[in-house]
């Protein structure tokens, strides 16, 4: 097995996490549990994690279908158990897919292959949650190169 990170605990409720690639990133809790706020908490990193990883694949099959995608945004959406634990139970990823004519079908075929094939992180969740998937599209003018 792989190390994949190293979390080590500063003070209060805050954490410094480093990565195999070599990044580091702080996290911290709430002020009302004695945390800071210094940093992101650890479950919202979960699903940074889930937008970052189908981001890139909504973006590298829109490319490869040659669409002139120009910006991705991905908003995540949650709810969490009311008891400890409390993990996510529904999560919802809304994508709003930038570009010039971009072909709605391939906008929704790329969505749909992240979610059922190349995102290891939503493949993942999706055994704990129920996840879910929509996009909007933002036709931008003709890129001027």
């Amino acid at each position: 097995m792989e190390k994949i990170t190293t979390v080590k605990w500063l003070d209060n409720l805050t954490m410094v996490a480093e990565t195999a690639s070599g990044h580091a990133l702080v996290m911290d809790g709430p002020p009302d549990i004695g945390g800071r706020n210094l940093g992101p908490r650890p479950m919202e990193m979960v699903l940074v994690g889930l937008g970052g990883c189908t981001s890139v694949d909504v973006i590298m099959i829109l490319q490869k279908a040659r669409e002139q995608v120009r910006d991705c945004r991905v908003e995540v959406y949650a709810e969490r158990a009311d008891t400890v634990p409390k993990v996510y139970t529904k999560i919802h990823v809304h994508y709003v897919v930038s570009g010039h004519n971009l072909d709605p079908k391939k906008v929704e075929r790329a969505v749909k292959l992240s979610a059922e094939k190349y995102c290891s992180v939503s493949k993942m969740l999706e055994q704990a949650a129920e996840v879910t998937h929509d996009f909007e599209i933002v036709d931008e003018t003709a890129p001027s190169d």
